[in-house]
């Protein structure tokens, strides 16, 4: 069965290009770049282009890199040398829909007698701005605020927060992990003073990521160790790892210099109204006006979430049951969590682009072409060996067309505030559209012969078949 990846704002595939700028440093050029000989030093030279390679990405200076064992150690990183940089400050500031990796740690520091405070978001996903300025003080020692919700995609104004909170002279962090490589950054123009990224999320290697630290801040090494990273980070260098996310962060450059993700955005669009369309009680979670261009979320009214999963199941859509069973505990708890699938960044170019000398034009035009066969095979409900809904590959359909979006019940509604989408109606995606309004209007069937259950929005949780997972 063709692997449909529904999931590229948890993990990504490493990119073919990225693979290969890796793999001499595992076989051939596998030296120690802290090493005094020519066969380490000539590692700790492609270390440094990767460093430049990512702060050209991110808009910032090479010094300013500290390379990590990916998004969390970033996190813990920076929230820690705040703390210690600043002991006598015992307030921390951060919002409620944070990523496990700072929503956690916060409530640890919590237990250890610092107090903090959780900036609230509005039905929409956005930050109640009114509330975070009021909670800034003397004594706040960090705000930490994501860029992008990984759930929603709802990108928070981090540009005018960060400048904010710099004037009161109080460290900002943002987590960024769903950000970067998916939206422009210019960190120069900010006040960010700190910057957690993971390479996984734009199509680079799991294990390696990165803490943008601006000159100036005071900082204090988490990793202790050897003098690596300019004494900020002990450890010998990941340096086939580096090197992967160094040619990541110049490919998804060049993308987002194209304007491609504009394309990643339409098609992302047109799922969402053939949804709407074919699926009666649907809904868009989120503020759909100012979101990452690959992710979105989307409710389904009155049906528990693995009811809608197993007549998806039967439709070619294979989900695991172990999560299904996650979605049913946090519909019976009434959990409030919502959930979004994704679309990586890295899209092809408009059909009318014309190949130039730019790294990778050729292949973004040929990618395209490839994204207009696969939302045609979709449309027309055959897959290439004449089966329905089954022919797009994960490449054809997480890197060309886009990725769907699965079932999720919603909260309720007077906490849902539905934003309809300012375009003219485009033709539903047939098998995908027509495969959720049969499964959800079987499950509101067979829900409707016992209790009616409550409308909830269930947790975030992946499921999928064999080499293949979902976003919900």
């Amino acid at each position: 069965m063709a692997v449909v990846y529904l999931d590229n704002n948890a993990t990504t595939k490493v990119d073919p290009d990225v693979l290969q700028a890796m793999l001499p440093y595992f076989s051939d050029y596998y030296g120690n770049a802290s090493s005094m000989h020519a066969f380490g030093g000539g590692v700790a030279g492609v270390i440094r282009e990767a460093r430049e390679r990512l702060a050209r990405l991110l808009g910032a200076r090479a010094e300013e890199i500290v390379f990590t064992s990916g998004g969390t150690e970033s996190d813990s990183t920076a929230i820690r040398a705040a703390i210690e940089a600043y002991p006598a400050k015992r307030h921390l500031l951060t919002s409620r829909v944070e990523h496990p990796a700072i929503k956690n740690l916060f409530e640890t520091l919590a237990k250890k007698g610092y107090r903090v405070s959780f900036v609230p978001v509005d039905g929409k996903g956005r930050l109640d701005l009114d509330y975070l300025y009021d909670h800034l003080s003397d004594d706040t020692a960090i705000v930490s605020l994501m860029w992008a919700n990984n759930e929603t995609g709802v990108l928070f104004p981090v540009e005018e927060i960060s400048q904010k909170v710099k004037e009161r002279g109080i460290v900002f962090h943002t987590d960024a992990v769903q950000a970067v490589g998916k939206v422009p950054i210019r960190l120069a123009d900010t006040g960010v003073d700190m910057l957690a990224l993971s390479g996984h999320k734009l199509h680079g290697p799991k294990g390696i990521g990165a803490l943008y630290i601006r000159k100036g801040t005071k900082f204090a090494p988490f990793m202790i160790g050897g003098h690596q990273e300019q004494g900020r980070r002990g450890g010998t260098e990941n340096s086939a790892g580096i090197v992967g996310l160094g040619k990541a962060a110049e490919i998804a450059r060049h993308h987002l210099e194209s304007g491609s993700y504009r394309c990643v955005s339409e098609l992302r669009d047109r799922l969402e109204q053939g949804l709407l369309a074919s699926v009666p009680n649907s809904l868009v979670n989120g503020d759909p006006a100012n979101r990452l261009p690959n992710t979105t979320s989307i409710a389904f009214e009155f049906v528990e979430g693995e009811a809608i999963l197993l007549m998806l199941n039967e439709h070619g859509l294979g989900l695991h049951l172990r999560l299904a069973r996650a979605l049913s505990r946090a519909a019976r708890d009434g959990g409030a969590v919502h959930r979004g699938a994704r679309l990586h960044p890295l899209q092809p170019q408009p059909l009318h682009h014309r190949c130039g000398d730019r790294p990778g034009a050729r292949e973004a035009a040929a990618d395209h072409r490839a994204a207009a066969r696969a939302l045609a095979l979709l449309e027309e409900g055959r897959n290439a060996e004449g089966g329905p809904g089954q022919g797009v590959s994960s490449t054809s359909l997480k890197r060309k067309a886009g990725d769907a979006v699965c079932a999720a019940p919603p909260a309720p509604s007077q906490d849902v505030l539905v934003q309809p989408l300012n375009r003219e109606p485009l033709e539903p995606l047939t098998p995908i559209s027509q495969a959720f309004s049969l499964a959800s209007t079987r499950a509101l069937s067979q829900s409707t012969q016992g209790p009616r259950p409550s409308p909830v929005r269930a947790e975030s949780s992946k499921i999928g078949m064999p080499g293949c997972t979902w976003r919900m």
